[in-house]
């Protein structure tokens, strides 16, 4: 047995078991703080709340097959100011704006701004650099449900000298105007949000679900907008019930998200769990993701962004997580025009979402966007409908249905192609699967460079228990059940050490594939 200590904060320690268990044990184990006991659980990746600052501690962890113990110090904090001191109800009906963010902006350098037990009704709260934001077990930050009363991030503002712009609201991609998050920091530096609490969007009981692609006064917010900022850690706590996507890091590094829980209702429009864009050092580390679109997306911007701001999404650690339900498990697009490289996704639970591993883009993202070295390892998926899609005609914008975006015939090759390198996927087992295993689609003019699919076991569900479904958004594409693998524009396919059971047919279909290696595949 031994562990890792991944991240300390000023009154809590994250840490992650070395392991091959994928999400969990599968026996629980016990973690001591100073020899006294502190949680029981079977998760590769805990947390252990309830320390003090400035104080060194040594964690012990007891298994079957061990125990390991190693020494730590917590951050140092400077002051602990409690919101109720500064006339904080935390009652559910007073609006406690005022209050939280006076303590926020009276909070020193290294301090804490403390939230006890209690519901805190409120509009977009912005924090600042060199602080620590502690929502304490039972307390909850409750979003006011009336959109007048939120703040609007203008999408751009040209400089005073007119020669440079100043970005702050995003919506899909562009710089557009978007209401604030009721958690908002811009230009931020060593911020951490920590403690069992809640951030509840509230938005069942507001109408930012009704009419969704409609702008009403702006686009609708996310429910945690981190803008250019930098050393970033979110902890344990629960976010739920968004207006639109729940955490959206945005042109951010450094960044830390771990054990937290993100849920929103299977059929709330474009709640995506965690959304990367143009992002560079993101670990995401035991989180559980449930909600009503994509439980990841990995994005950097559109075409507009891309070619005047410029920032590759790269150096991504996705490990040890649990998404259920959902479009995609981990995403990669489609508003990906800044390109995205070095994302590793393993030993995670991908759990009844409609797509395990899923790439989208299309003509017009731009000679910039620029998929590659995307690797998914060792992960489980259960009744995921279609497990590996990668989809170069994604029909999303205004103009996703037109002749350019879709013609499958060769277009030219310009400044507005963009390109797919290498996509891995191996040590993956698919139970119940139902349209597809494998549906690949790239453009004519701009094949799809790698895929390699290496120790793979799929399983499909009983023929009658198949519902065909479309495994990429598409226009005139079949739908599918029980198909295996298609291949349609790729330079390279590998399929090594393949195993598919039940499927209706018994071989890959391909077209335009230039490179297909078939090692080990059987059909059961």
């Amino acid at each position: 047995m031994n562990f890792e200590i991944i991240e300390i904060f000023n009154r809590s320690v994250t840490i992650e078991l070395e392991s091959e268990a994928i999400f969990q044990q599968s026996e629980p184990f016990e973690v001591f703080i100073d020899g006294e006991k502190r949680l029981r659980s079977d998760r590769n990746v805990v947390s252990v709340t309830g320390l003090l600052p400035d104080r060194e501690y040594k964690i012990r962890v007891a298994a079957a097959d061990g125990e390991c113990e190693k020494s730590f110090t917590t951050k140092h904090e400077s002051v602990l100011l409690n919101v109720k001191a500064f006339g904080a109800k935390g009652d559910g009906e007073a609006l406690d704006t005022p209050a939280l963010q006076a303590a926020i902006l009276s909070c020193p350098k290294d301090g804490t701004v403390y939230l006890p037990k209690g519901t805190y009704y409120s509009t977009p709260l912005f924090l600042k650099s060199d602080m620590t934001l502690w929502l304490d077990e039972g307390a909850v930050i409750l979003g006011d449900t009336d959109r007048n009363h939120y703040p609007v991030l203008p999408g751009m503002t040209m400089t005073t000298d007119e020669k440079d712009e100043y970005n702050l609201g995003s919506w899909e991609g562009n710089p557009l105007d978007n209401f604030a998050s009721l958690i908002t920091a811009i230009d931020a530096e060593n911020i951490d949000i920590i403690g069992g609490g809640t951030l509840d969007g509230n938005a069942q009981n507001s109408d930012w679900w009704k009419d969704a692609k409609k702008k009403r006064i702006a686009w609708r917010p996310n429910m945690m907008f981190l803008c250019r900022c930098r050393n970033v850690r979110v902890q344990g706590i629960t976010v739920q019930n968004s207006p639109c996507w729940t955490l959206h890091p945005y042109y951010c590094e450094e960044l830390s998200f771990l054990n937290l829980y993100i849920h929103n209702p299977s059929d709330s429009p474009n709640t995506d769990g965690l959304d990367p864009e143009s992002c560079k050092g993101v670990k995401v580390l035991g989180c559980v993701i449930s909600v009503g679109d994509d439980c990841m997306a990995i994005k950097s911007g559109k075409y507009y962004m891309s070619l005047n701001h410029h920032k590759v999404t790269e150096d991504v650690v996705i490990r040890n997580c649990r998404f259920e339900r959902g479009h995609g498990s981990v995403t990669v697009g489609s508003e990906v025009a800044g390109g995205v490289k070095n994302v590793r996704v393993s030993q995670c639970i991908f759990d009844g979402t409609d797509r395990g591993l899923r790439i989208k883009t299309r003509r017009g993202r731009g000679e910039r966007s620029v998929l590659d070295d995307i690797l998914f390892e060792k992960i489980k998926m259960n009744g995921v409908h279609m497990p590996f899609t990668v989809n170069m005609f994604y029909f999303c914008d205004p103009d996703g249905h037109s002749d350019y975006v879709q013609n499958r015939a060769a277009a030219p090759v310009d400044e507005m192609t963009p390109a797919i390198g290498t996509i891995t996927g191996r040590d993956i087992t698919c139970e119940g699967v139902s349209a597809c295993v494998l549906c690949a689609a790239g453009l004519p003019e701009s094949p799809v460079g790698k895929l390699e699919f290496e120790n793979i076991k799929a399983t499909f569900l009983p023929e009658a228990e198949r519902v065909p479904e479309r495994p990429v958004m598409m226009d005139n594409f079949d739908e599918m059940s029980g198909r295996s693998v298609y291949a349609e524009n790729v330079k390279e396919l590998v399929l090594r050490n393949v195993e598919i059971i039940g499927a209706a047919d018994k071989e890959p279909e391909m077209m335009g594939v230039e490179r297909f290696v078939c090692e080990g595949v059987k059909y059961k």
